[in-house]
């Protein structure tokens, strides 16, 4: 399915009814929209899928509808709690909506055409973005200015912004390139869902994570939400809160993927040039598959780095979902290792 993690389909959904099926998580990592990258990181899939659902079981006792069934014991493969798991799971147990094809010429997408065959049980082709921090690399500092969320400065400034309300945001889900929209758009995108029960979601969801990280001395700085909409309702799905898909720092220090990606760019930037440059070569050229574009591929990590990852992950995910799931060093002692590289 993706670049991280494999789909097991064991019921199909119907035009009226949900189907059966599951996530695999791998140890796989992607950064910078490449997809499946060189390593693995031991114990990641596991990280993941515990941490999902840990906020899967969360957002359920608040009151938000999700797809997420539970996870798939490792020892007698029954689907139970995460608190019924004896070992780190690997496999997440959830209910299936219609992936209906999106055409395109180009980089023209005809959702018109997508929203015809999926009627009303469909994946929706957003991502909801919500920052609860604007750092000093966000793009959103290119596209916007500090006026058009109601901040009070002429300027963005030089150091990261806390910001007292989140900032919620649409973007592209199954374009080539993900690309931010403006609220029409997304609203003509999102198809028969309401844009803004999607966003009063997306805030509810952005609460949740954000208190279950404060527990653990995390502070919750950004993620996203895909959601699926079904008998006239909004469903959280996909995973929610993980390393992965949100940004976390402990004591100001990131505690994400986005060390990795940090690393890439101060050791491969001719890789992240490259990057960049297909991504802009694509738009200009109106080609959708940039990667084809791509010069350079990226080069593998240092064994240190994939054992500073793997740490992080682990230690991350026990102090989140309060448990000693894995083996690892307390989240301090992990942060410091990243730190120091």
């Amino acid at each position: 399915m993706t670049s991280v993690k494999e789909f097991r389909i064991e019921r199909e959904p119907t035009a009226t009814t949900l189907g059966r099926g599951a996530f695999v998580f791998t140890d796989d990592y992607s950064v910078f929209d490449w997809g499946k990258m060189p390593d693995e990181i031991p114990d990641k899939g596991a990280s993941l899928c515990s941490m999902g659902a840990c906020n899967f079981e969360l957002l359920e006792e608040a009151g938000i509808p999700t797809h997420y069934r539970g996870v798939v014991d490792p020892e007698s493969g029954d689907v139970v709690l995460l608190a019924e798991a004896d070992e780190p799971p690997t496999e997440m147990a959830i209910d299936l909506t219609q992936v209906p094809d999106l055409p395109r010429e180009g980089r023209d997408y005809d959702y018109e055409a997508f929203h015809a065959e999926a009627g009303d049980n469909y994946l929706i082709p957003l991502e909801v973005v919500f920052r609860n921090s604007v750092p000093v690399g966000s793009s959103l500092r290119r596209r916007t200015t500090p006026a058009d969320h109601g901040l009070d400065f002429e300027e963005w400034p030089d150091g990261a912004v806390q910001l007292e309300e989140p900032i919620v945001e649409f973007s592209t889900k199954y374009e080539e390139s993900d690309r931010y929209l403006s609220r029409a758009e997304a609203d003509r995108i999102a198809g028969t869902a309401d844009i803004g029960q999607l966003e009063e979601v997306a805030r509810e969801v952005n609460r949740v994570v954000t208190e279950q990280a404060a527990e653990a001395e995390l502070v919750h700085e950004d993620g996203k939400i895909e959601c699926l909409y079904f008998d006239g309702e909004i469903r959280v799905g996909d995973v929610v809160g993980t390393f992965d898909e949100n940004r976390f720092t402990f004591h100001g220090q990131q505690v994400s993927k986005e060390f990795i990606r940090q690393y890439h760019k101060r050791t491969q930037p001719e890789w992240v040039e490259a990057v960049d440059a297909a991504k802009r070569e694509a738009k200009d050229r109106d080609i959708a598959d940039w990667k084809s574009l791509c010069e350079r591929s990226p080069d593998p990590l240092d064994a240190e780095i994939i054992r500073a990852a793997r740490d992080l992950y682990a230690a991350g995910t026990n102090a989140y979902v309060g448990r000693e799931l894995f083996d690892a060093p307390e989240l301090a002692d992990a942060v410091g290792e990243v730190r120091d590289l």
